[in-house]
């Protein structure tokens, strides 16, 4: 109880409860069941000192997910930690399209990966996988994903602006770049302004299509003729990306709502002969 009532100090009741639940169950396997019962009080005096360094984070407004080294995502669970974006509702729904689609067996590319979890969630899926990052840190993340769930994908250290390798041709080309501009961060959540990596959320406001006209572009080279591009967006720009696409004569440009309604998907077709 005196944890709860700690939590509460920062969360709201719901909120502090729901984390509460979740850390006894995915750190100390305890589920509510279990809290009712008491079983909490059971806790060894190792685990009662981690369970008091656990709420200390959160009362700091660290991600659960950090504090945990655990996010879901398709299904799956992967390791987290400060260096790479947690992994969101939002993106995974657009991996599921992915997913869905009759053919899965060709060439994919996932620009900026950071955790792994588009690439290796489609990597698990039947794609043959290529996954960029220009953080090695990330990588790392990444390459233990794949190996802890078992997955095939071929890592490389890769700046999309500045791209220097050939690494051939993609049937799929799908990215979550960063697209939160510098001045939309003032109304942004304190705990992913201080703990999520700035290099995989933000872009100047000058130039919030940075990294969609680079991404772009690598795509006219790198992805065969009716091979698919699909971008995650910022809500207020996904009519610029998706006309950005139809001024280098990509075909098929649709605009896709997220499961709140914001226009939050561009796909496309490439309509070049490599």
């Amino acid at each position: 109880m005196k944890h709860l009532n700690a939590l509460q100090q920062v969360y709201s009741p719901g909120e502090a409860r729901a984390l509460l639940r979740l850390v006894m169950e995915m750190r100390f396997g305890l589920s509510h069941t279990d809290l009712l019962l008491g079983k909490d009080k059971e806790l060894s005096a190792e685990h009662q000192a981690e369970l008091e360094i656990i709420i200390e984070r959160l009362l700091r407004k660290e991600p659960v997910q950090y504090v945990l080294g655990v996010a879901e995502f398709c299904g799956h669970r992967f390791h987290v930690e400060p260096g790479v974006l947690i992994p969101r509702p939002e993106t995974e729904e657009m991996v599921r399209s992915l997913i869905a689609r009759p053919d899965r067996k060709g060439r994919l590319l996932d620009i900026g990966t950071g955790s792994g979890c588009i690439a290796v969630s489609l990597a698990l899926a039947g794609y043959r996988v290529t996954a960029f990052d220009i953080s090695p840190l990330a990588l790392r993340i990444a390459q233990g994903n794949a190996e802890k769930l078992g997955a095939e994908v071929e890592f490389i250290c890769e700046d999309i602006l500045h791209p220097v390798q050939d690494s051939g041709c993609f049937d799929v080309i799908v990215s979550n770049p960063p697209y939160v501009l510098q001045s939309e961060a003032e109304g942004m959540e304190e705990n992913v302004l201080r703990y999520e990596p700035h290099l995989a959320l933000f872009v100047p406001d000058e130039d919030p299509l940075l990294f969609y006209r680079a991404i772009a572009d690598y795509a006219l080279s790198h992805l065969i003729a009716g091979g698919k591009l699909a971008l995650e967006c910022n809500r207020a720009y996904a009519q610029d990306v998706a006309n950005l696409l139809k001024e280098k004569r990509f075909t098929e440009v649709v605009v896709h709502q997220d499961q709140f309604g914001n226009e939050r998907f561009v796909t496309a077709l490439s309509n070049y002969e490599l």
